[in-house]
């Protein structure tokens, strides 16, 4: 249910989208809904979103904001992200509440994981 002044949707920009939607679903397991060939509705992320086709990448060295997930298990995960084609950008490193690293997707965009185990 939408909650009023809630961040509600998010849009991820993505150079390939079929690749894209292989990497996600095979390291977090999100399934996707296909709006045309240029845009793919996100499920079971955690947040309502979308992917949509751009020759542009997000990343904290430009300014954009950082996509940050939880993982029980975050070795499994990093483990997972490179089996899939995907590259860390940041290695894993401590902060108060736990510890993260940063990775970089199959087409180059940043997202961060983290862990409080």
């Amino acid at each position: 249910m939408s909650q009023h002044h809630k961040i509600n949707y998010i849009e991820i920009p993505v150079k390939g989208l079929a690749s894209s939607k292989a990497f996600f679903k095979q390291v977090f397991g999100w399934s996707f809904v296909d709006y045309g060939d240029d845009y793919a509705g996100i499920v079971g992320a955690g947040i309502e979103g979308g992917l949509f086709s751009s020759d542009l990448t997000v990343s904290t060295k430009t300014g954009s904001v950082l996509l940050v997930l939880y993982s029980e298990n975050l070795a499994k995960t990093q483990q997972a992200i490179i089996a899939a084609g995907g590259g860390i950008v940041e290695p894993t490193f401590d902060f108060p509440g736990g510890r993260r690293f940063h990775f970089a997707d199959v087409n180059g965009n940043e997202y961060a994981v983290w862990s409080d185990k």
